[in-house]
């Protein structure tokens, strides 16, 4: 049977097919394993959104994936879409058993899930800008791939979630700092493996570090993130919480997942909350 290929069809971009609900459950959702549940819509505003207004009645593991995001958010409030199935967009809901100190690791944990993932699946470097961002380099030149957003959803719970443009080209692109696995020169852009890939990633992440309570020296999360953070060594300016700037040199990720900034001829500090902005790339 041919697909329909009208304008609604999710068939109409033939270089950018749906997911396969099917194939994705069997390869994730397994007796013991973390991902309990996976649902896949043709369109939606926030997978964030929609998965924290049903945390409550779900398990652990559940994960919403969108083919498109309308009125996906970042950080800051800010906005984030895309054409049709052309990124991963989706969320997890996750219930950790580990100090609330700890939680802040999350999202840092993530990119490192994504970023080893796609390493393997897509055969792409992706570095990690503190403290969610994924960026990839096009045309030598570094460009942001994808955003990681972490809320509450309850009493216990957290949802993650991860946009990344997969198959944008660069006449798509909604900023000319924006990139893709796609301008990156990644060896696959089918999004069905690159998901397992990343969910797989996420799941051994996860395991290790709430194995360890949450403590990302001993989970080795704290050395991984070092290892693939293109902010440290760089001066950066860090904008702050009430209108305050913080400008020096990247020196650390202390353990509580905070930026540790050293001004020039002042004592260093920790930033946990704001807006960081390379100013000049490693030498």
């Amino acid at each position: 049977m041919t697909p329909s290929l009208g304008p609604g069809s999710p068939w109409s971009d033939l270089e950018r097919p749906p997911l396969n609900a099917a194939s994705l459950r069997r390869a994730l959702v397994r007796p013991g394993g973390l991902w309990t549940a996976l649902d896949i819509v043709p369109a939606t505003g926030s997978t964030n959104s929609d998965l924290s207004v049903r945390a409550a009645s779900l398990p652990e593991g559940a994960v919403l994936v969108a083919e498109e995001q309308t009125a996906g958010r970042g950080r800051l409030d800010r906005s984030w879409s895309a054409p049709a199935r052309s990124g991963l967009f989706f969320s997890v809901l996750l219930k950790p058993d580990v100090p609330v100190a700890r939680l802040a690791w999350l999202p840092l944990l993530t990119g490192v899930a994504a970023a080893t993932g796609l390493a393997r699946a897509a055969g792409v470097d992706m570095a990690l800008k503190w403290p969610n961002d994924l960026m990839v380099k096009v045309g030598g030149e570094e460009r942001k791939a994808g955003g990681i957003l972490a809320e509450r959803a309850g009493d216990d719970g957290i949802v993650v979630g991860l946009g990344l443009n997969v198959t944008l080209r660069e006449e798509e692109l909604p900023v000319p700092t924006a990139g893709s696995l796609l301008l990156a020169n990644a060896v696959s852009t089918d999004r069905d493996p690159l998901l397992r890939a990343v969910l797989r990633s996420l799941e051994r992440w996860y395991g290790r570090w709430t194995a360890a309570a949450g403590d990302p020296a001993a989970s080795g999360l704290q050395e991984a993130y070092a290892a693939g953070c293109a902010t440290l060594g760089r001066t950066v300016r860090a904008e702050l919480p009430g209108d305050r700037t913080l400008t020096g040199e990247a020196v650390a990720i202390d353990g509580d997942g905070r930026l540790v900034v050293a001004p020039p001829g002042g004592r260093r500090e920790p930033v946990g909350a704001g807006d960081v902005v390379h100013l000049r790339p490693v030498d």
